[in-house]
C-alpha cells in the first residue's frame, strides 16, 4: 500500500484522549491531529518521537491530518493505523505473498457472521464445496527486547470475543485464521502478551488446540509505502 501523497514529519508533544495528539513541525507550528488507533500504543507514544503524517482530504473533517508513522528506539518506524492491516493482508493475498491462503476465488470483508454478532475482515471463498475461510485481523506494533512482538498491547475483551467466533466457526467445519499484521521490521516473532491480557492468551492457545491458525507476518514500512513481505512464527509457549 503506497502513501497517496507525501507524509509530514513533525515531533509529537503528548497523545490524550485516545483519538488526539498534538503535534510540533520543524518550524514550530503546533497542532492537533487524529490518532487512528485506540489502543494503548504501549512504546509508541513517547514524546518527542519523530513521528509522520498523512493529509486527509475529507470535505469538513475538524482534524485534516491523520498520525500514521513514528520512530520508536533503534530508528525503527512503526505504522500505527488500525484500519490498514485487513487492506494489507488483502493486497499481500491478491500479490500471492501468503501462501498460507492462496487458492481462493474472492474476498469480501466486513462479512457479519457468528452468534456475538461480529464482522470478519476478510472472508475468503472458493469455487464449488471448497470451505470458506474466515480471516480475523489484528494490527500489532508492541514489542519488547530480542525482536518479540506482543498482542495486545492493553486488556482486550472484543479481541477474545473474535477468538470464541473464529473457535465456532472451525467447530462447523469451516477454515478459521488470526492474522497478526506487524507493522514494525525489528522483530522475529509474535506472542500473546500474557502479562498485559492474560486471558487473551489463554483464548489464543484454546482457539488453536481447537484448530483456528497462527499466522503472522511483517510489515516493511517507510515514508513511501507500508508493504507485508516476510512470514514470522506465532509462539505460543
Amino acid at each position: 500500500m503506497q502513501f497517496a501523497s507525501p507524509l509530514l514529519p513533525a515531533r509529537l508533544i503528548r497523545r490524550y484522549k485516545r483519538f488526539l495528539a498534538d503535534v510540533e513541525f520543524d518550524d514550530g507550528r503546533i497542532t492537533t491531529v487524529h490518532t487512528p488507533n485506540t489502543g494503548s500504543m504501549l512504546g509508541c507514544q513517547t514524546p518527542g518521537s519523530r513521528v509522520w503524517l498523512r493529509e486527509v482530504a475529507t470535505p469538513g473533517r475538524k482534524y485534516p491530518l491523520s498520525w500514521e508513522l513514528v520512530e520508536v528506539e533503534g530508528a525503527t518506524l512503526v505504522g500505527l493505523n488500525t484500519a490498514l492491516p485487513p487492506r494489507l493482508v488483502q493486497e499481500a493475498i491478491e500479490g500471492g505473498r501468503v501462501g498460507e491462503l492462496q487458492g481462493y476465488s474472492s474476498i469480501r470483508r466486513e462479512v457479519p457472521y457468528g452468534q456475538e454478532r461480529s464482522r470478519i475482515d476478510l472472508l475468503l471463498e472458493g469455487e464449488g464445496d471448497r470451505a470458506p475461510c474466515y480471516v480475523e485481523v489484528k494490527n500489532v506494533t508492541a514489542a519488547v527486547d530480542g525482536g518479540i512482538a506482543l498482542f495486545p498491547d492493553a486488556v482486550s475483551d472484543r479481541a477474545s470475543k473474535h477468538l470464541r467466533e473464529l473457535i465456532q466457526v472451525a467447530g462447523a467445519g469451516d477454515r478459521a485464521a488470526i492474522f497478526f499484521v506487524v507493522q514494525r521490521g525489528d522483530v522475529t516473532e509474535v506472542r500473546p502478551a500474557d502479562e498485559i491480557d492474560v486471558k487473551y492468551g489463554e483464548m489464543l492457545r484454546a482457539a488453536r488446540e481447537a484448530g483456528v491458525e497462527l499466522i503472522a507476518y511483517r510489515a516493511r514500512v517507510t515514508t513511501r509505502e507500508i508493504v507485508l513481505d516476510r512470514s514470522l512464527p506465532v509462539v505460543c509457549p
